[in-house]
């Protein structure tokens, strides 16, 4: 064999050769430094929360700090903790007040009534039945808001279906009984505070529903056969077992609850007496009154109290189980 038939090797299939234009030193660029491409990514959706979102709740916040002049109405652009001190007037208070013990008693409520279909759809649910549950759970949030509360005002009317399967029923007097108490009572359930709080718990509780049975999911069924051959009772294993560890997904859940009911206005104002809460105040403040540094000072009230409550929920993993 000569020389002149020896041929060279190949070359490297695996080198490419370089390609020139901008879109290929960028790409170069972001292969060599994936960090700067993450920077890209995030920059749109950092800019919109910081300069919409995070810009617009300091511009509440400043504007907390102002106060009214009593003979022009207009806005003192000047520095004053004035209108804080206004809610701590005894109606103002009534009004924080009243908003937050509905917040926990919505809470409550929703977490009492989830946790068993929760537990049923982590457990025992498969196939077919696991889906239904989940659509059973999330068509009521595919429904106008505002559709599901007035039918709920007509559902509580003196003259609804509730009141007439009571009346079917002879129960009539039971109804009429406890609209009489006071501060839960009222004309009929469409304008009371029982009222307000049966929407609410309507409305949230697909919110507790899912971070309880993400939480409960997680539970190996190891750890209550366990506690069972051991000799414990189906309560003690609820007790020890399976609530400690589904917690972190009932606080998940009561962060959606109890935020969402700290906030929301429409339902109180459908379905409820003349007794305002937070939002209510937020928006007769800025509207009808003009009076916009109360009005901020009432919107900082929910964001302290969350504020303490995320705090709370991160010790307990609560973020586990979103």
């Amino acid at each position: 064999m000569t020389a002149a038939t020896i041929t060279s090797p190949p070359a490297n299939p695996a080198i490419l050769p370089a390609r020139g234009g901008i879109l290929s030193s960028l790409s170069d660029l972001f292969w060599r430094r994936p960090k700067f491409l993450l920077l890209l990514m995030l920059l749109p959706p950092l800019l919109w929360l910081g300069i919409v979102y995070l810009g617009a709740l300091l511009a509440l916040l400043l504007q907390s700090f102002f106060s009214i002049d009593e003979f022009s109405g207009m806005i003192n652009r000047e520095f004053t903790l004035k209108t804080y001190s206004e809610l701590l007037l005894p109606s103002n208070i009534d009004i924080i007040l009243r908003t937050v013990t509905m917040a926990a008693l919505v809470t409550v409520a929703s977490a009492v009534i989830a946790f068993p279909i929760a537990y049923y759809a982590a457990r025992y649910a498969r196939g077919k039945w696991k889906a239904l549950f989940y659509l059973g759970v999330m068509l009521p949030l595919w429904s106008s808001y505002l559709v599901k509360v007035y039918a709920w005002k007509l559902i509580l009317a003196k003259e609804g279906i509730l009141g007439w399967l009571l009346e079917k029923l002879h129960l009539t007097w039971l109804l009429d009984a406890w609209l009489s108490l006071p501060i839960v009572g009222g004309n009929s359930l469409s304008v009371s505070f029982t009222g307000t709080f049966i929407v609410f718990v309507y409305v949230w509780l697909p919110f507790m529903i899912l971070p309880i049975q993400a939480a409960l999911e997680r539970v190996p069924v190891s750890l209550t056969e366990a506690s069972g051959d051991l000799g414990a009772s189906p309560g003690q294993t609820f007790r020890h077992v399976v609530f400690p560890l589904a917690l972190p997904g009932i606080v998940a859940g009561s962060i959606f609850t109890f935020s969402l009911t700290l906030g929301d206005y429409i339902i109180p104002q459908i379905i409820g007496t003349s007794r305002l809460f937070i939002g209510q105040a937020v928006y007769a403040h800025q509207g009808t009154a003009g009076n916009i540094p109360l009005a901020a000072a009432f919107t900082v009230v929910p964001i302290v109290i969350m504020g303490f409550y995320l705090w709370a929920a991160k010790r307990m993993g609560a973020f586990d189980a979103l």
